[in-house]
């Protein structure tokens, strides 16, 4: 007589284990693959200053229709009529221009050339007061000699020379510390990760 085949196995705790620990286990990968998103070495200085040249000349046609949408609906006629607003306008143009794409998808069209994102420390998305953050503190690649130039009474060639040396002085802050970050991205609690590095991982 053939002998009884043996029960599968119904245990309702391993079952109810078995369910609790996949949604936990998901969400593990989740961060694992969030922190190794923002791990490894960030992308080279170079990279990051030909992308920031590429948004100076992007900038170039964002601050010409700012300027000129603010001539047409104020009916200046005059450089120096409003200046002060003129410059308050441009700037909040450029700030919402950077604001978005950085709490949207982390990048600009220069930012996506040279496969670049920005990212909180951590590796979350910016939110939108972290983005704010950075492009206030992004202000100090040029406002301090630029404001010296009228305390000190300085001249043009003097401004300029200036403004250069500081220039490179705050582009060699992301050579140090072990986040290779420029001063103001460890300011605002950011980083610029290499997208690059990121897809080869993920690969």
């Amino acid at each position: 007589m053939a002998e009884p085949r043996e029960s599968a196995n119904l245990n309702p705790e391993s079952d109810s284990a078995a369910s609790v620990n996949s949604p936990a286990a998901g969400a593990a990968s989740a961060a694992s693959a969030a922190s190794a998103a923002s791990t490894g070495k960030p992308p080279s200085v170079r990279r990051r200053l030909a992308a920031l040249l590429y948004e100076a000349l992007l900038l170039f046609g964002v601050v010409f229709v700012a300027g000129y949408l603010f001539s047409t609906l104020t009916q200046q006629r005059n450089g120096l009529t409003h200046h002060n607003l003129l410059a308050a306008w441009i700037g909040l143009v450029v700030g919402l221009y950077f604001v978005w794409f950085w709490t949207h998808s982390g990048q600009t069209l220069p930012m996506k050339t040279w496969r670049l994102r920005v990212v909180s420390a951590d590796g979350a998305p910016l939110s939108a007061s972290r983005a704010i953050a950075r492009y206030v503190l992004a202000w100090l690649w040029f406002l301090p000699p630029l404001a010296l130039h009228p305390l000190l009474g300085l001249r043009l060639p003097q401004t300029l020379a200036l403004a250069g040396i500081w220039f490179v002085l705050w582009a060699a802050t992301g050579r140090l510390g072990a986040s290779r970050q420029f001063l103001h991205d460890r300011l605002a609690g950011t980083r610029v990760i290499d997208v690059a590095r990121k897809a080869q991982r993920e690969g």
